[in-house]
Formats: C-alpha cells, structure tokens, sequence
C-alpha cells in the first residue's frame, strides 16, 4: 500500500505594506484576507497608524523605516500608499531594491516622474502596477464587454460626476485626488488618449489648493468626456453616463443598481422627406443587468498577486498609469493658463 502524499503548501508572495492612513489601512486588510498573500511588513511615520494596521495582520513586523523594509529578505512585494509627492521616488527606489511594485494613484505628480518610473520598471526584472481601484468595478468590466461588442454602438460622449462633502486636502487639489478614478475609467472603456484638455475649478476652502474642478476632454474621434469633481457639494455622487449610437448606458457607484441600460436614442429611417421625420426617437425600456459584485479592491490586490505569479502585464501597469498622469498635467496646465492645452 502507497504512502499517503505530503500535502504541498502554495507558495505566497510576501508584502510589505507602506503607508497605513486613511486608504493604506484598507491594502493592509485586503492583502491579509488574501491567501494569495502574507504581509510581513507594515510600515508607517506615525506610531499610532502602525498600531491600528497590524491589527489587521497580527503576524507582520513594524517598521517605521522605509530603507529597513527594502533591505529585508522577506519581502517579495511592496505596496505604497504614501501621499502622491512621494510615489515616483518610493517606487523607483522598491524596483532597484528588486522589488515588485503597487503604488496607490496617481503614479506621480508630473509626467517627468512617471518617465523615471517607467525607466526604472524596464531595467528591472518585477512589475509595477499602479492602484486604479475603478479598472477593477465589476460594473465597469461589465461595461467594457457592451463597448466591445458593439450593443452601444459607436460611442459618441461620456461624463462623469464625483462629488462629496468630504475631507479637504491640502497636499493635492481635487483633479489630482478624485480624477484619477474618472480617467483611468474613459482611458479603459475607450482605449483612447484625448488630444486637448480644458479644464477650469476654484479654491474655496483652501488657497491654491482647487476644491472644485470641471474638466473638459476631446478625442480625434469627435467623442468628448466631461468631468466634476468636487469635495464642496451637497450630494455624494459616483456616477458615469455613456452615450452610444444603439443605447445608453449609467453607471452609479452610490446606488444599489450599479448599471442601467437605456435603449434610447434616434433611429435614422431609410427614406425620409424632411429632418423631422429622419430623426425618430426610440425610447425602449431599461435593462439592469445581474452584476455579482465583489469588492473592487480585492479585485485588484488579487490581479497584483496573479500577475507576480503568472509573469502577465497588469491591466493597470506602467503604460495605463502614464497615460493616465500626462491626461492630468495637461489639466493642471489648463487649470494654471486658463485655457485649452494639448495633451502631450
């Protein structure tokens, strides 16, 4: 009779956490419950943060040195949830420490950081990953598959509100804090890079730091996406609205019905004899998919840990994440001269 086989332990990628405030103390959860996983490390400046955190990973080691995390042998993965002055620079120095690398958005402040990420991503033999949470929204992969199957048709523009009463930042305005969901959403779903920004907001609360911004994209194609962002409103809004050639589409983060379908819009006739009647209104009736949510942060831990085991290019890596700052200077650009710039 064979003797019974040993059970094989999975191997799991050991990560080091940086940055336990208001959203790292989320990555420290989401990276523990994940058997992918095992934190071995949390680091943060303030006492109290590192406290709080490993309460949420019993078994990790405390740091309050950045420099001892990247020297220590047990750590595969860094994730960085520091504030956004410091991400080009923390990353650049987790890949010379052969590290691989999720960094909380926005990559950097200036195109000219993501360029030193990138350069040191591609002379290092990890990956990087940049934390666009929205990419991840079961809803907006759901929405992804209607664009590329075409049932919206061709789609003609989009808008997007995020709007709060909430905290006020004084290291980074609301285009920097709040825009990078709403453009790393339309760089997903239309795979596109605008050509011009135009963006204009306010300091109410703090001076020079913008609470209120309305951002203006245009595409080659003729579509146009408009954004509001605002930590100044009465309201708590997440919402996206597409509308395509055959349907339209919402989807609304703050509701329980997270996606509607519309199928409204003009039918062209074949033969008509004046305008009016060659535009037709159609206006069928609204579709709610079934969308099992999971949370979209999990989501993306979970694509981190897959993409360090597989050797696959996260969805979210160096190139979404550029795109994705050079679509925001270009917005402070517009936001400093007041006026439409060029998307480098």
């Amino acid at each position: 009779m064979s003797e019974p086989r040993a059970s094989v332990a999975m191997p799991h990628t050991r990560v080091a956490i940086v940055g336990t405030g208001y959203w790292g103390i989320n990555l420290v959860r989401t990276f523990a419950q994940d058997r992918r996983a095992r934190v071995t490390w949390i680091c943060d400046r303030d006492r109290e943060a590192l406290d709080r955190a490993s309460m949420q990973a019993p078994g990790a080691r405390l740091s309050r040195s950045f420099d001892e995390v990247l020297d220590a042998d047990d750590v595969d993965a860094v994730v960085i949830a520091t504030p956004a002055v410091t991400h080009a620079d923390m990353a650049c120095r987790a890949l010379a420490a052969d590290k691989h690398v999720y960094v909380e958005k926005p990559l950097a402040l200036d195109v000219a950081g993501t360029e030193r990420v990138r350069v040191a991503a591609q002379g290092s033999r990890r990956l990087l990953m940049a934390g666009h949470l929205m990419v991840y929204h079961p809803a907006v992969e759901y929405l992804r598959t209607l664009i590329d199957s075409g049932e919206l048709g061709e789609i003609l523009y989009l808008y997007c509100t995020r709007v709060n009463l909430g905290r006020v930042r004084r290291d980074e305005n609301a285009l920097w804090s709040f825009a990078p969901h709403d453009i790393s959403m339309i760089d997903y779903l239309l795979g596109a890079m605008p050509v011009s920004v135009w963006a204009t907001g306010e300091s109410y609360l703090a001076p020079g730091v913008e609470d209120v911004v309305f951002v203006n994209l245009k595409f080659d194609s003729r579509q146009m996406a408009h954004i509001h962002l605002s930590w100044l409103d009465p309201r708590k809004e997440r919402r996206l609205t597409i509308v395509g050639s055959k349907k339209m589409a919402v989807f609304d983060d703050v509701s329980s019905e997270k996606l509607r379908i519309y199928d409204k819009g003009y039918d062209r006739p074949p033969q008509f004899t004046d305008f009016g009647e060659y535009l037709a209104i159609r206006s069928g009736g609204v579709y709610i998919p079934h969308i099992k949510m999971v949370e979209p942060l999990a989501r993306e831990c979970g694509h981190f840990l897959h993409c360090i085991e597989s050797g696959e290019t996260p969805t979210t890596g160096i190139n979404s994440a550029t795109r994705v700052v050079r679509v925001l200077a270009a917005a402070q650009r517009s936001l400093d001269q007041g006026q439409r710039v060029t998307v480098d």
